[in-house]
């Protein structure tokens, strides 16, 4: 049985442009019925349904606004995409934020129409497009997808604070509005981003992650909008940029804030013109992507210090999604921990310790200013140094005080340290070694290192490894696993039966 054919309504008062408009759809397969006022939009809308209604943004008895406020008052189901007047951004980002699917500046780019129109379409709740417009390639995406049910579970809590944020994604996600996403570093803004794209209807599609501050500045171009071969050396053939790779899915920019002003110009430009020119190339090629951002910085202070454009923090943030910090939500904690734990566990191949009353108030006693993320390192310390069947929590120093918030120590001598064969004993960093650009995969490489070379001197037994380093059984399991340590057989890693 074929679906049925999706209709749309356009309220425009130009005749010319109202044609045009009509024909572009008849031949993509809708049905199409026009109006020239908001008085003759109000009729049709009374007469009948439908799946989409475009409308312009000035009319000679009034504002297509109106006619988003009617939709909206009445609960219908048509999505409203309002096409303003070129440069006309405030209106843009005010039909956004009244609830539009979309908008479109004219004049309108029929390509780019008809994307719109199409993911209009099928975002109405079964009536699917009669062609296919989304490029679905996964090109260089970071996320895994996922189902809405799933990317919302990953937000743990039910505090008041959090159940706001789930309500606020599901209440947007719909929407082709550009979301901001506000909170300090360590509380999912990611994991939010991910429930977004899950939740919208451009969940079939790639969702591609992208932190702004970890990209060279000579090559934010390239990297946002692709590159064709031979515009700059090393580009033995053409490849797409970050905007491309993203078509028919939601495009995340994580760390916003840490862009340098040049390339803010250059988004701006993209996202206001849905359209990017690949370096090296002459011709601009439309995109058709959901802008996600995030940042941990105050934009707002940063546009009034001159760090940040201030048209370019107006187009980001038509809706604005604030992650409280841990310190806010400290009921979720039981069920943070919880979760947490059972990854651990899964990730590692371990049964974790049990959570226990009083591990969960050593852990409610720390700062935690480095909010879940400070929290899945705390757990993931306490799973290998905890010996038995319950967790057992360090009242260690908290991140905040061991980067220079309380006085340092008085001096002590230095440890001796015990040389292992082919390492070099030091008392301290040597004056002129490099420092790592990545801390913690150092860390784990030294760590493999000294294990592999223990294991191998006991001949793979676990045992006898752990006594020699002075660890627990437990904790050179939990170590053996999270690195990723396998012996030459699988009959060589032993423990000791005795």
């Amino acid at each position: 049985m074929n679906a049925p054919t999706a209709s749309i309504l356009v309220v425009d008062d130009e005749p010319d442009l109202r044609t045009l408009y009509e024909l572009t759809l008849l031949r993509e397969g809708y049905r199409v019925e026009t109006a020239s006022s908001v008085q003759e939009a109000r009729q049709q809308l009374k007469d009948q349904r439908f799946d989409a209604v475009i409308t312009d943004m000035r009319l000679p008895d009034g504002f297509g606004m109106e006619l988003l406020q009617d939709l909206r008052d009445q609960q219908r189901r048509e999505r409203c995409v309002v096409m303003t007047a070129y440069g006309s951004a405030e209106n843009a980002v005010e039909a956004l934020r009244s609830g539009a699917f979309d908008y479109l500046t004219k004049p309108v780019d029929l390509k780019q129409f008809r994307s719109v129109v199409a993911s209009a379409v099928q975002g109405t709740g079964g009536v699917p497009a009669p062609r296919s417009s989304r490029n679905c390639a996964r090109l260089g995406s970071t996320a895994e997808p996922v189902g809405t049910g799933g990317a919302m579970d990953r937000l743990v809590g039910e505090s008041q604070a959090m159940r706001n944020v789930k309500q606020r994604i599901a209440k947007v996600a719909s929407s082709m509005a550009p979301v901001l996403i506000h909170g300090e570093s360590g509380t999912g803004k990611e994991l939010v981003a991910q429930a977004l794209h899950a939740s919208s209807q451009r969940s079939d599609g790639p969702l591609i992650a992208v932190n702004c501050g970890a990209i060279p500045e000579n090559l934010l171009e390239a990297e946002f909008f692709g590159a064709r071969k031979g515009s700059y050396t090393g580009a033995s053939q053409d490849r797409d940029g970050y905007f491309q790779a993203a078509r028919g899915g939601t495009l995340f920019l994580d760390e916003i804030g840490d862009l340098p002003l040049a390339m803010q110009s250059k988004l701006l430009r993209a996202i206001q013109e849905r359209s990017v020119r690949a370096l090296g190339s002459t011709q601009e090629e439309t995109v058709d992507v959901r802008i996600v951002s995030a940042t941990h910085r105050d934009l707002a202070a940063d546009v009034l210090s001159g760090r940040f454009r201030q048209d370019l923090y107006y187009r980001l943030n038509v809706i604005e999604i604030v992650i409280p910090p841990l310190r806010e939500r400290r009921e979720d904690l039981p069920a943070l921990c919880a979760a947490l734990l059972t990854r651990i566990g899964h990730e590692s191949g371990i049964k974790p310790p049990a959570l226990t009353e009083r591990a969960l108030n050593t852990i409610a006693s720390h700062p935690l200013k480095g909010n879940v993320r400070e929290l899945e390192n705390l757990l993931h310390r306490a799973v290998a140094l905890s010996d038995g069947d319950e967790l057992h929590v360090e009242c260690a120093t908290s991140t905040a005080e061991t980067f220079g918030t309380r006085p340092a120590p008085p001096a002590s001598p230095a440890p001796v340290i015990e040389v292992l064969p082919g390492t070099q004993a030091t008392n301290g960093p040597a004056p002129c070694a490099a420092l790592p650009n990545d801390l913690q995969a150092w860390l784990d490489q030294q760590e493999r290192e000294i294990l592999v070379r223990a294991l191998r001197e006991a001949n793979f037994n676990r045992t006898a490894t752990a006594a020699r380093l002075g660890i627990s059984l437990r904790q050179i399991r939990y170590r053996i696993a999270r690195l990723n340590i396998a012996a030459p057989n699988d009959n060589d890693a032993q423990d000791d039966p005795g």
